[in-house]
């Protein structure tokens, strides 16, 4: 399926071809069609499956079928979402495939002086794309409004449960028209969030792409058993491989993700740290050397989980396993994106094991162990697991060259 086939407008059609894509992802293919017609949506899908676009595009096409012309432009699309990071990417999104329709965008998040962004919504915006809490202190300020919003996007809907922000988004919820088209993207449905779209979605539409256990098929994953102390010296081994050059490395806090960088440096390894604790400008300027590989290792906390997005990134490093076995696949799902290839290895020590079983059980396979390094766990006993097909080296998996993939590369934004 080629995007000529959707029905999208000429001047949009014309921007996704300067972005040098022409085969859409499974969920814009089932998305767009969707979104065109007006129907209200709910997707189970994950970053990395190609979703931005999937309601970007339909959502720049309706606005743009529909103008207004009153002297100040009213926000009329409204998309919540719960980082910086995935809201600033989703503004750079807006911009590459609604360059030629004439309609504007900003972005809003917190964690930066306001008035760049308040002076931009006094000028009149289409469409802003805001984090929950610096969205909702403005409206307070009353700096913009959103009683002429048409259609509203939940983007990364579990995410927002898991930092906090439902509170806030059934307050934002609350101030936007009861008619209009609403969108819902969740990777994974808990009670709270199947409760929360059946209070604002209308007859949705239902699509699922990518499950959380199969989007690591693509991705070849290892594991090595070792202990906490000697981490950071096999982290240094891994990276006197000059293939790797550039490696996303994931730590459980923020202290042990600024301790990582140190250790790098020392090794003259260029690094720097992406977490809570940084100011905005330090992340988005780490981010920024990371993609123009002049940064060669990134380390991050979770909160940067779902919302890296590094075009051709393939290696992710778990320094610390996740003791939440989905939060393992987001992690991992920064590279392998869209249908490219990636390597995550994976660091357990002693007290990890149950980490990694939980892991192994959502993915449902087993992750082959690394046992030829300098630094092997000592005296540890393999995780338990149902036996296997094939499996030798005392209950772990040999890795195996993974099978090329013959999957094009597809628009992945």
């Amino acid at each position: 399926m080629q995007f000529e086939s959707l029905n999208i407008i000429e001047p949009i059609l014309k921007a996704v071809k300067e972005e040098g894509y022409t085969i859409p992802t499974p969920i814009q293919a089932e998305s767009i069609p969707i979104i065109l017609r007006g129907s209200d949506l709910l997707g189970s899908a994950q970053t990395g499956t190609g979703k931005t676009a999937a309601f970007a595009i339909p959502i720049l096409q309706l606005l743009s079928l529909n103008k207004v012309f009153d002297r100040k432009r009213k926000i009329r699309s409204l998309i919540v979402t719960p980082t910086r990071e995935l809201a600033i990417q989703i503004g750079e999104s807006f911009n590459a495939y609604g360059r030629h329709t004439g309609l504007t965008n900003t972005v809003i998040f917190g964690g930066v002086n306001q008035n760049p962004q308040t002076a931009t919504l006094l000028r009149g915006v289409d469409i802003v794309i805001a984090t929950p809490g610096r969205l909702l202190d403005l409206l307070n300020q009353g700096f913009l409004n959103l009683r002429d919003v048409e259609i509203l996007v939940l983007d990364e809907a579990d995410r927002m449960l898991d930092m906090g922000f439902i509170h806030d988004v059934k307050k934002i919820l609350a101030l936007v028209p009861v008619k209009k088209q609403s969108l819902f993207f969740s990777a994974t449905m808990p009670p709270e969030i199947v409760k929360l779209a059946a209070t604002i979605l209308h007859n949705p539409a239902r699509v699922s792409v990518t499950p959380v256990s199969s989007t690591v098929d693509i991705i070849k994953q290892y594991v090595y058993f070792v202990d906490k102390g000697n981490k950071n010296a096999l982290l240094v081994d891994i990276l006197k491989d000059q293939d790797i050059k550039t490696a996303l490395v994931f730590t459980r806090t923020k202290h042990g993700a600024d301790k990582v960088v140190k250790i790098l440096l020392k090794h003259n390894i260029s690094a720097e740290a992406i977490h809570g604790n940084k100011a905005q400008n330090a992340r988005q300027r780490a981010l920024s050397n990371f993609k123009a590989q002049t940064t060669r290792v990134l380390v991050a906390t979770d909160i940067a989980a779902r919302g890296i997005d590094v075009d051709d990134l393939e290696y992710v490093i778990n320094f610390e396993m996740s003791n939440i076995a989905e939060t393992y696949v987001h992690r991992i799902g920064r590279t392998g994106r869209a249908g490219a290839k990636g390597t995550a290895y994976s660091f357990c020590d002693a007290e990890e094991k149950e980490y990694l079983r939980d892991i192994e059980k959502l993915i449902s396979k087993r992750i082959p162990v690394i046992d030829k390094h300098p630094y092997p766990l000592m005296d540890h006993n393999p995780v338990k697991a149902p036996k296997q097909q094939g499996r030798g080296n005392g209950g772990h998996p040999s890795p195996k060259p993974a099978a090329k993939s013959s999957a094009k590369r597809w628009f992945g934004r």
